[in-house]
């Protein structure tokens, strides 16, 4: 978590919403990525979106059976679906999104027994730090009178 976590340092740096993400397999950095929606113009290039598409590169596959997403926030709808499409088996994430989780907050989509793949979830890693770099973004925001 603490990669993902430099991941999302560097999205702010890019004044990006900070959100980081990677994607391990057999103890191997296979996808990374952070949000990059306003640098592509690009609505679905969500952190997990990145990383998910670099990790079906490298392994050449669409399916990421045996490997473990960590993402610094809860995933939202689109991201837990494209979690659950590439058959991600296990997902650890930081902080909760209230607005938006769809693993644990407003939908719990990743342990869904109508759909034909369900996820292990661990939430709450490095939670503070994650949650604690989000709110300074949006403090920021707030304070330059941006959204």
């Amino acid at each position: 978590m603490r990669r993902a976590l430099q991941l999302a340092i560097h999205a702010m740096e890019q004044d990006e919403v900070p959100v980081g993400a990677l994607i391990v397999c057999q103890k191997r950095v296979i996808g990374a990525g952070w949000n990059q929606r306003e640098a592509l113009h690009d609505p679905t290039a969500h952190a997990e979106m990145i990383a998910i598409t670099q990790a079906a590169a490298a392994v050449g596959s669409w399916r990421l059976e045996g490997c473990t997403l960590y993402v610094t926030l809860e995933p939202c709808p689109m991201c837990a679906g494209a979690i659950l499409q590439s058959r991600i088996p296990r997902v650890v994430y930081g902080a909760a999104d209230p607005k938006a989780g769809a693993v644990d907050s407003l939908y719990r989509l990743l342990d869904d027994a109508r759909l034909n793949h369900r996820c292990q979830v661990t939430s709450g890693v490095m939670a503070a730090d994650c949650g604690a770099l989000l709110t300074h973004f949006f403090r920021q925001k707030r304070a330059q009178g941006k959204k």
